[in-house]
């Protein structure tokens, strides 16, 4: 086994037996783009958890809900899509609580301590009041 490598790999032969589908067909998704399994140092393909997962999705997709496979790399990539965009999200919601987490003031130990929550409102001593102008 290559250094570095802690995963557990099945060769095409157990994957092909396990989700009921010709060798050729693991070989036509590979050619298609669809599923990128990993090489042994002696050119067998070699399947991890990650590219199980991700069968199991283009099996469905074709099985159950009859998607070609155009469709079914568009549904894919798309899928990847959003998942980036949500972890960008995420990380941005994340950034934001640590600055928004800067700024508040340290709440004091009576208010830490409360059972109530203590909102404390800002400070009115720097707004300016509107004078009326007399006329005439």
């Amino acid at each position: 086994m290559a250094k570095g490598r802690s995963k557990a790999a099945f060769m095409i032969s157990a994957v092909a037996e396990q989700y009921q589908i010709h060798p050729q067909t693991l070989r036509l998704y590979e050619r298609e783009g669809l599923l990128k399994p990993s090489r042994s140092e002696g050119n067998t393909r070699l399947y991890t958890q990650e590219d199980l997962q991700r069968l199991e999705a283009i099996l469905k997709l074709t099985r159950d809900f009859g998607v070609n496979l155009a469709g079914v790399e568009i549904i894919l990539n798309m899928r990847e899509k959003m998942a980036a965009i949500e972890r960008q999200v995420e990380e941005f919601v994340r950034s934001l609580n640590d600055e928004l987490a800067m700024r508040l003031p340290v709440p004091s130990r009576d208010e830490r301590n409360s059972l109530i929550p203590v909102i404390t409102l800002p400070s009115t001593t720097g707004v300016r009041k509107e004078s009326k102008k007399n006329s005439g």
